[in-house]
């Protein structure tokens, strides 16, 4: 069984994932799966994924006859999954080769439920390396609603600790399971090393800061409860804290 099951959503990603999966093969911790979920891709991801996967075993292909979107893939690989720690990488991001193994030791040495890393943005070439990304020691669910500090391709959480979880099926599935697993008592520790690279990818999901404001609303009042005050407040230091993060690359 192995240590560390990665999940890999992917959707039209024939140019980086290539790249993606060279990074989980190239990581200094070798007791790994990565779960690939190909969403019903229209190019050549489904055939990148099972060439890879025919050529290290470690590697398996899922794939979805519809497009469901990021949760759901998710959702289809964490069914899958047979590893202690979950750890997830979207098909365009990057870990550096010390990141899973540096990880785990840290968490194992901390007791941490959940663990995050700092990391860097790189632009779609790979060329352009942004300035390091930090990460605070721990956070809380209070703190995390106001946040922007736990970023999806860092983190790894802790299935013995945490028990069996699923992702919600909606934009902003990822937020919202770190604040669910705080919220029921889960430990968030912070590990402040440049280990990985977000890809920003022009015309992302993500790369409209409107429409992740108007999910993240949607996700403080229907997923997590907030009355609409306390939602409007942390939407305001959500927002604030993003826009900082992107004043530079």
């Amino acid at each position: 069984m192995p240590l560390v099951s990665v999940i890999t959503p992917a959707f039209c990603a024939e140019r980086f994932l290539p790249e993606t999966l060279a990074s989980i093969r190239a990581q200094s911790l070798r007791d790994w799966e990565c779960l690939v979920v190909d969403d019903a891709s229209t190019d050549r991801t489904a055939e990148i994924a099972a060439a890879a996967a025919a050529e290290d075993p470690r590697i398996h292909l899922i794939r979805q006859t519809a497009n469901r979107g990021v949760a759901a893939a998710r959702n289809a690989a964490l069914r899958a999954a047979t590893g202690r720690y979950i750890a997830f990488l979207d098909a365009d991001d990057l870990w550096l080769p010390g990141k899973l193994e540096r990880q785990i030791a840290f968490m194992r040495a901390t007791g941490a439920t959940l663990s995050y890393t700092a990391f860097r943005r790189i632009d779609e070439t790979g060329t352009r390396v942004g300035r390091l990304i930090t990460v605070p020691p721990a956070m809380t669910w209070r703190r995390l609603l106001k946040n922007t500090k736990i970023h999806t391709l860092t983190v790894v959480v802790d299935r013995e600790r945490t028990g069996p979880f699923a992702m919600v099926e909606r934009r902003r599935d990822d937020i919202i399971l770190w604040l669910t697993l705080l919220r029921h008592g889960a430990t968030a520790r912070g590990l402040n090393e440049d280990l990985a690279r977000y890809r920003v990818v022009k015309g992302s999901l993500s790369s409209s800061h409107l429409r992740a404001a108007g999910w993240m609303w949607r996700a403080y009042r229907e997923e997590i409860g907030l009355g609409r005050l306390d939602a409007f407040w942390c939407l305001c230091h959500y927002g604030a804290r993003a826009f900082w993060k992107r004043l530079s690359f």
